[in-house]
């Protein structure tokens, strides 16, 4: 039992990654901005600073910068659906989607459509914040300062810990 507890290691960094990258991502719509929770970052993003909403590989926020190039922020709780799911989707899964879901040309992605789960919670965020955008509570102006991101320290911590323990349980 002592010479198998080099392999309990692994395991726990397993255990470690798979909960950081699939049960710690979380989005949270809030009256002031949004929070996103991700496996390394959270991000507070205020209404205003948000300038277009995505869902190519994932719901993605496009985000003013103080450095005015702009970034995005990935949702990674909310991904973008695979193949099989959007295969028999009708011109009447689109319906009610806002017009800054719309391309260029006009053309939506299958990731849009309200009965995935990706195109209905970004109809969720896109309809709050295109109601905001008209009434003109951006009137105000934009704050790249007011966003925020926080790096989770102790995640990093944790799992470079454990991966140490576990080449060094495994070489040795």
């Amino acid at each position: 039992p002592l010479a198998a507890l080099r392999f309990v290691w692994p395991l726990l960094l397993v255990a470690w990654l798979a909960w950081a990258m699939y049960w710690r991502p979380g989005l949270v719509v809030a009256e002031h901005g949004i929070t996103v929770v991700n496996p390394l970052r959270t991000h507070f993003v205020p209404w205003p600073n948000i300038t277009a909403i995505d869902t190519r590989y994932a719901l993605t926020l496009r985000v003013v910068s103080a450095d005015d190039r702009g970034r995005q922020v990935r949702v990674w709780a909310a991904p973008a659906s695979g193949r099989h799911r959007t295969l028999g989707l009708s011109p009447k899964d689109f319906d009610g989607i806002g017009d800054s879901a719309r391309g260029v040309h006009g053309e939506l992605r299958p990731s849009d459509a309200t009965t995935t789960p990706i195109g209905n919670l970004a109809q969720l965020v896109r309809g709050r914040w295109e109601r905001l955008r008209d009434t003109g509570a951006f009137a105000s102006g934009i704050d790249p300062e007011a966003s925020t991101v926080v790096w989770h320290r102790g995640t990093i911590a944790v799992a470079a810990a454990l991966g140490a323990a576990t080449a060094i349980g495994l070489l040795v």
